[in-house]
């Protein structure tokens, strides 16, 4: 009898030992950034790229910026995937932030944003935003602090309706083709506030708001990644422009 059991409890610390395996192994080689991410990640005339405590700062040269904007990965996304929308939006103006979570999950690392908040303190308006699960993250990043002034969403939704009675303003974004668009027109409806921004990228799909190549369950796109990154880009510096 003692001797099943040291079998049953061996095998039982086998089977979880490579599942723990498995999951960090799927975990930790997610989509790879593409041509165009690597290049935005470059410093130019108008936006500096640099490391710092551990995040990208994409910070415009022509001014100091007033207004932060922390972004968030989608899931099993490499998190500099992301870069050419954000280096677009830091041209307009903006200090944009864009943080690495561990093993590639938002979820597993919701206050990578923190560190910003005092990092600069010549911001005066923080916006905090994210695509798919990162906006999850985003999304509870913004509740737990008061310095965030503004949420926007990126094919994405909170995790819940407890910011349907708020006054925070929302920007929520998503394309047509998304193989998730749906969910989430129907969550935007129903668990955002009343006064949130919605805008539908006609054409766009889930994958195209970063440079990380197809996605499973994602729909084809029927525009360019450029233009998708042209619009999200107009929508978000339009909405980043009007807070105070």
């Amino acid at each position: 009898m003692k001797r099943f059991l040291k079998i049953t409890l061996l095998s039982l610390f086998v089977l979880l030992a490579l599942g723990a395996g498995g999951f960090l192994l799927w975990a930790e080689t997610p989509a790879r950034p593409q041509a165009a991410a690597l290049a935005a990640l470059q410093s130019d005339d108008l936006v500096t790229v640099s490391e710092t405590h551990g995040y990208l700062a994409f910070q415009p040269t022509r001014q100091p910026p007033k207004t932060g904007f922390i972004f968030y990965p989608g899931g099993r996304v490499d998190y500099r995937a992301y870069a050419p929308i954000l280096h677009q939006i830091a041209a307009q103006g903006f200090l944009v932030i864009l943080v690495p979570v561990r093993l590639n999950l938002a979820f597993f690392d919701l206050e990578a944003g923190a560190p910003a908040l005092t990092d600069f303190p010549q911001v005066k308006t923080w916006a905090v935003g994210g695509h798919s699960l990162g906006g999850v993250a985003a999304s509870l990043f913004a509740s737990n602090h008061p310095q965030v002034q503004a949420l926007i969403l990126w094919a994405s939704y909170p995790p819940d309706d407890s910011l349907k009675s708020s006054s925070l303003p929302v920007l929520s974004i998503y394309g047509s083709q998304d193989g998730q668009a749906a969910e989430v027109a129907e969550r935007s409806r129903t668990i955002l506030p009343a006064n949130a921004q919605i805008v539908v990228i006609e054409g766009g799909n889930h994958a195209q708001f970063g440079d990380y190549g197809p996605q499973a369950g994602d729909n084809p796109a029927e525009i360019s990644a450029e233009n998708q990154w042209k619009q999200t880009t107009q929508a978000v510096t339009q909405f980043l422009k009007a807070l105070k």
